[in-house]
């Protein structure tokens, strides 16, 4: 629960952000947001439990030929699912283009070490 909660901040911080990431579409009220958010959060942690490792896996000789930098690109890769899947959902969550999920992923990053470190990840 904890993680979902830093999942959805550090999303909607990215959303804040990063101009090429929206988080609604016409209804703009907090309570609307924060569903949608949190819906989001769990929409990403779902796929990063079960397809970043089936992916991870088959980029392994990318990682060593990279020295690890590739985790950006399939962090940006796996944001950029979750909002295909979003929209699948009908979830009012978008991000437009691989540059806006690079650097969304990388704040999204950023932010949930940072809240990690603050809260706790148990």
């Amino acid at each position: 629960m904890i993680k979902t909660l830093i999942n959805a901040a550090a999303i909607w911080v990215a959303a804040w952000i990063v101009t090429g990431i929206t988080l609604t579409g016409d209804n703009d009220d907090w309570q609307h947001k924060t569903l949608t958010v949190i819906g989001v959060a769990l929409v990403f942690g779902v796929i990063n439990i079960l397809i970043k490792p089936v992916v991870k896996l088959f980029s392994l000789p990318l990682y060593i030929l990279t020295l690890g930098l590739i985790t950006f690109v399939i962090n940006a890769l796996m944001l950029w699912l979750t909002s295909w899947a979003s929209d699948k959902l009908n979830l009012d969550f978008h991000v437009e283009g691989f540059w806006s999920a690079l650097l969304g992923a990388l704040i999204v990053t950023v932010v949930s070490w940072g809240l990690n470190l603050a809260f706790g990840d148990d």
